[in-house]
């Protein structure tokens, strides 16, 4: 069985960090790009971040730009988010995936479950 699963999202407030995690079983991910995406209450879900398979390239959405860090474990099948200068606007399900070096949804094969971070304001 193919599992992504993500761990440390929370509740913290305006201008604090929390650090995501994602990791792998059932195949390898150590080839395949990895990517964050979020979805907010009564909105879409959304392109946060991706780290191809080597960890070299990475691509962030406008919105976190020079705030989010995206990195991969050394195992490759495991995935970090580190977020930094929160904003209530953050406020979503954070669900990282596998599949190829892209912000678009359909390009990726495996989803985990989802992880809520709530910044309060």
């Amino acid at each position: 069985q193919v599992l992504l699963v993500e761990s440390g999202g929370g509740l913290v407030q305006a201008g604090g960090s929390l650090r995501l995690s994602c990791a792998g079983s059932g195949r390898t991910f150590s080839t395949s790009a990895m990517g964050w995406f979020r979805q907010a209450p009564g909105k879409e879900r959304e392109f946060v971040a991706v780290i191809n398979w080597t960890g070299a390239r990475a691509l962030y959405a406008d919105s976190v730009k020079g705030r989010f860090t995206i990195s991969r474990g050394n195992g490759k099948s495991t995935m970090y988010l580190q977020m930094n200068s929160l904003k209530p606007e953050d406020t979503a399900i954070y669900y990282c995936a596998a599949g190829d070096f892209t912000d678009q949804i359909p390009k990726y094969d495996y989803w985990g479950q989802g992880t809520q971070v709530t910044v309060s304001s």
